[in-house]
């Protein structure tokens, strides 16, 4: 007997027929958990189906994500897919090829959360020219979460820490089950009207059941409608809530919410404290470098000052003072002993002095005589001698041949 032999194409060829004759594989939905999710750069969306039981591949081309898709997909989400099962003959694979994905029991609360999301966002209520400022220097916080909780305490030991001069304001809502919503729209409404300066709105973290009541629209209209700036920290930072989308501000988690919320009074005193120190060691230090400037600029004056050259001068002029008058002494000194010198010299050249020794002065008509021929017989001669003098008459003149008496 002859064998029949088929290529492989050929064999996928003929699976795939009989996968697309099958009624029930044309148009099935088949639940499970969403894993390896990837959109392509075509527009296709690639994943898996799994359960407990087993996985399948699945694809949703590009030209069925409009129509059949209305959320982000994820890994981790449960979805319901709808569509038929075939064979990728190239790789003789066979696949859920998806027309229509739809999120499956929290499923139901994403799409709700997704179509309020959307109409609230038409409507305004997101806009971020509305969000109110979040004051710099707060003296009352008011602050809606449930009374008993971790929120709660993180909120007032960071407050503390950060300014424990900021009054808290609780209002104890409850913030989880039926009746939810309703607390923490009347909390925002009191404290609202009690004119605290910022509101705190939040929960800790927990599934999207755990954190619906702040997805309520009541709730999201309720924060538009305050005067007040409110800041939304609710669950943890991969959460987001509508509340979150309506907030003035959206801080990640309610310990964030309240940092966001109080400045760091004690961080910026403990900065202003170093700022003090450091500014007081610059001004000591200039304090120091200018009074060594001063004591140098205070020696230069010293130096140069006018009144000290004065005083200089001053004190050198009576040094030379001294000086000349020791000079013109010693010089007067000198000069009396030269004229003491002199005056004798003179004395003893003098006609007067050699009187005292039997000389005398003659004189005739006022005039010296020093020849005999000055007189006749009969004039008459005074002689002045060392103690007065005589007066005379010539009686006789004798003239002497010669020169012996010069």
């Amino acid at each position: 007997m002859q064998k029949r032999i088929y290529s492989v194409g050929q064999i996928n060829t003929y699976i795939k027929n009989v996968f697309q004759g099958d009624y029930l594989l044309s148009g099935l939905y088949m639940k499970g958990e969403v894993s390896n999710c990837k959109y392509h750069s075509s527009g296709h969306i690639y994943f898996s189906l799994k359960d407990e039981t087993g996985a399948m591949a699945c694809v949703m081309f590009k030209g069925n994500r409009s129509s059949g898709l209305k959320f982000q997909l994820q890994d981790g989400q449960c979805v319901i897919v709808g569509g038929s099962i075939s064979v990728y003959e190239r790789d003789g694979k066979y696949q859920m090829y998806a027309k229509d994905i739809t999120l499956d029991g929290t499923g139901a609360l994403y799409e709700e959360y997704e179509r309020l999301k959307a109409k609230l966002y038409e409507e305004g209520l997101f806009e971020f020219d509305i969000k109110k400022p979040i004051p710099k220097f707060p003296k009352r916080i008011g602050v809606v979460t449930a009374p008993t909780g971790a929120a709660i305490q993180d909120i007032r030991n960071i407050a503390k820490r950060r300014n424990p001069y900021v009054q808290l304001i609780l209002y104890p809502a409850k913030v989880q089950g039926e009746g939810a919503a309703d607390t923490i729209v009347k909390g925002i409404q009191i404290l609202d009207s009690m004119g605290v300066d910022t509101i705190i709105i939040g929960r800790g973290g927990g599934s999207i059941e755990d954190l619906w009541a702040f997805n309520e629209e009541s709730v999201a209209r309720a924060i538009y409608a305050a005067r007040t700036p409110i800041i939304s920290g609710t669950g943890h930072e991969v959460d987001n809530t509508i509340a979150d989308y309506a907030a003035d501000l959206r801080a990640p988690t309610p310990s964030a919410a309240c940092e966001l919320a109080i400045p760091d009074y004690m961080g910026t005193w403990n900065q202003l404290e170093q700022l003090r120190q450091q500014m007081q060691q610059i001004v000591e230090q200039k304090y120091k470098v200018a009074r060594m400037e001063y004591q140098q600029f205070q020696w230069k004056l010293e130096h140069n000052n006018p009144m000290a050259k004065l005083e200089q001068q001053k004190q050198y002029l009576d040094d030379l003072w001294e000086r000349l008058e020791q000079s013109m002494k010693h010089r007067l000194e000198e000069c009396k002993h030269q004229l003491a010198i002199m005056t004798e010299r003179l004395h003893g050249c003098s006609p007067t002095a050699k009187l005292i020794h039997g000389y005398g002065y003659l004189e005739t008509k006022g005039q010296p005589v020093t020849s005999v021929t000055q007189v006749q017989a009969g004039d008459m001669i005074q002689i002045t001698v060392h103690d007065g003098t005589i007066q005379t008459q010539v009686c006789e003149r004798k003239e002497v041949e010669g020169s012996q008496w010069v």
